[in-house]
């Protein structure tokens, strides 16, 4: 049963799902009161916690202090309430790249009991078109450099009433801004229910209508009180910095909720490449980093040359499967464990994760407090230890999808089924294997392509790599792996067979890489996640 609301507007909670298709939800280790609204505990409470003179954001050559943060998201809430009817349960999207504002915005759309949606600058009208029709969305604050395609939008939605720019500079220059200038910096909070809808992650790389995984306040809380707490161990004196954009909920986490929960400093950048990410790991002597192995891999590259990056306590890999050479190689160079770990916005984080004192390579590692994980096969029976599987989760948090009958697909039986092939040892540690939908067939046997990455990324001249399936009319499919080199290796035919037999060497045969392109680059996102479905098309 779910608790009291605050909503007015009731469209998040009429348009969850049926209570017979939720998941199964483990709450024994997290309470919270019946109301509960996750931004005033991030900002008001912690200034009354003391924590008002620490620093909260550091982000376009500016540092904001808890007290001003919260004196800044006060007085946007008020506008977003007086000057444009924002009432409890309204979804607001915003738009913007990662920056304090966009930060204050979330807080304060939170603060006055909004449903919120983040969203990439990325994104095209037709893209935000689908998001604002699926969750009806009224009011949307975007970045004032941004404006563009969500004007486009906007004069054609029969939803959005409001389309409101901000400053996502340091210079408060925009509508939102100058309306907010006036307003106090008190403001109550809307009382929400602990399971009231706070947050709609949209799914990424989705293809037809998007995905809403729909987050209660409660959640919010979870992730930080689980995964930041009990793996990552913040405190006040960490500094937070990565990649991943607050417009996902990994990002979202690692960024502004688990730094704001403890004290602790978040800086952001709005181009986190891994030069910019150095040079702040240097600049404010950051300690934690949530971003990904291919990132990881020019850090190590900078530290060879001599920068200092001792920093860092936590290195967080997110994004792509962490290859046991950057493991080893990072474990070897700072004495520190690269943490890797699985999430999905389903789930909100983290659910699996290796740990400081408890981490392999190859490993995902265990699961979360609250969450259990099992590996089954297509009919939910249990594996034995040992064979790969899909990837069943149960736990605090769990998939709710907005008015979508892809919820039966993801939940079964009352488990998360996430999508993953997994297989589990004796001792409980959970080995990735790949996505379900990415693992290779090749004259009937399963090839899992981050275990070929692994093996190819063992050589020296290997830089990065990235494997697909490629079909073939005798096999269904090879084997085919896009590799850039190392500086001082040349890409022949000699090295192809070099590394074919390499491969051969450290796994099974079968498993080699028939097809070998060599590339100067491979294709990206901004996050530094391998795209794949590029490296596809080609074929």
């Amino acid at each position: 049963m779910l608790g009291p609301t605050a909503h007015i507007d009731t469209f998040s909670r009429d348009n969850l799902p049926k209570q017979s298709e939720y998941p199964d939800f483990l709450l024994n280790e997290y309470n919270y009161p019946d109301f509960l609204n996750a931004s005033e505990e991030l900002t008001d409470v912690m200034v009354g916690k003391g924590f008002g003179d620490h620093t909260a954001l550091i982000g376009n050559g500016r540092r904001r202090t808890y007290k001003e943060l919260t004196d800044w998201t006060n007085k946007l809430a008020n506008a977003l309430v007086e000057n444009y009817g924002v009432k409890p349960g309204n979804r607001v999207l915003i738009r913007s790249a990662n920056n304090p504002a966009m930060v204050a915005c979330w807080l304060a759309a939170t603060k006055v009991g909004a449903v919120v949606v983040n969203t990439m600058p990325m994104l095209r009208s037709g893209e935000l078109d689908k998001i604002i029709d699926k969750a009806k969305i009224s009011h949307a604050l975007c970045d004032s450099r941004l404006l563009k395609e969500l004007n486009t939008s906007f004069k054609k939605s029969k939803y959005l009433k409001y389309l409101i720019p901000f400053d996502g500079t340091a210079n408060h220059s925009s509508e939102l801004d100058e309306v907010a200038l006036e307003k106090s910096v008190k403001f109550e909070s809307v009382k929400t229910g602990k399971d009231d809808v706070a947050l709609l992650g949209f799914t990424s790389g989705t293809t037809g209508e998007p995905k809403a995984t729909m987050h209660f306040h409660r959640d919010l809380m979870i992730i930080a009180d689980g995964y930041a707490k009990e793996v990552l161990q913040v405190n006040d004196k960490d500094v937070f910095v990565g990649s991943p954009p607050l417009a996902f909920t990994f990002g979202l986490g690692g960024l502004a909720i688990f730094p704001l929960r403890y004290g602790a400093t978040a800086t952001l950048l709005e181009d986190a490449t891994p030069p910019n990410m150095i040079d702040i790991i240097q600049k404010y002597k950051a300690t934690v980093c949530f971003t990904a192995p291919t990132a990881y891999n020019v850090m190590l590259l900078a530290m060879d040359e001599g920068v200092d990056l001792s920093s860092l306590r936590a290195a967080i890999s997110a994004g792509e499967t962490l290859p046991a050479p950057v493991y080893k190689k990072w474990l070897k160079k700072t004495g520190k464990p690269m943490l890797d770990g699985i999430g999905a916005t389903e789930l909100l984080h983290i659910f699996i994760s290796n740990r400081f004192d408890d981490h392999k390579k190859s490993c995902t590692g265990k699961p979360i407090k609250g969450y259990e994980a099992k590996i089954v096969d297509e009919n939910m029976n249990e594996l034995a230890i040992g064979e790969v599987g899909m990837l069943a989760v149960r736990g605090p948090t769990g998939c709710r999808y907005l008015s979508d009958n892809r919820q039966s697909d993801y939940v079964v039986d009352g488990w998360n089924i996430t999508g993953d092939s997994f297989r589990m040892d004796s001792e409980g540690y959970f080995y990735f294997a790949a996505r379900n939908d990415d693992m290779i067939i090749s004259s009937g046997y399963n090839i899992a392509g981050p275990e070929v990455e692994s093996a190819l990324m063992s050589h020296d001249a290997v830089f990065e790599c990235a494997v697909i399936g490629c079909p073939d009319k005798d096999r269904g499919s090879i084997v085919q792996a896009y590799i850039v080199l190392n500086n001082n290796y040349k890409g022949d035919d000699l090295l192809k067979k070099i590394l074919q037999d390499h491969v051969k060497k450290n796994i099974a045969p079968f498993k080699y890489p028939r097809s070998i392109i060599f590339i100067e680059t491979l294709p990206k996102t901004k996050t530094g996640k391998i795209q794949r479905f590029k490296l596809r098309k080609n074929n």
